[in-house]
């Protein structure tokens, strides 16, 4: 779990609920990450209400630095703040797990199995 959760709100006031939401669903990002680089990670997390014309919408913007450097970031706009976390989640996976090739290429080894064992020629 990722130990340091920044959440902060701009035009917004973040209830504990809400809190508690995000720190489980940002947290639980670091199983993805190369064990390396689990230790000092650290994730902001800020939540701007937007007015628009036809309601109330939200902008969220996740960045997470990893040790050595690397930020990774997501933004996302929803009216549903629960499921603006759930949509950043999925876009952060991606980008680790992108990282994650990055940092160790034998990962990227094709799998072939028993096809690729038995071919001919």
């Amino acid at each position: 779990m990722i130990q340091k959760v920044d959440i902060s709100g701009s035009n917004y006031k973040v209830e504990e609920n809400l809190r508690k939401y995000i720190t489980k669903k940002i947290g639980k990002l670091d199983r993805y990450l190369p064990r390396a680089n689990k230790k000092d990670v650290v994730a902001k997390v800020v939540i701007t209400e937007v007015n628009r014309d036809h309601g109330n919408k939200y902008e969220l913007s996740c960045a997470m630095e990893i040790p050595g450097g690397k930020v990774i970031s997501a933004k996302d706009e929803c009216s549903n703040l629960y499921a603006g976390i759930d949509i950043i989640e999925a876009k952060l996976t991606g980008q680790i797990r992108r990282f994650k090739l990055e940092q160790n290429p034998h990962l990227k080894k094709e799998k072939r199995g028993l096809r690729g064992l038995f071919k001919r020629g």
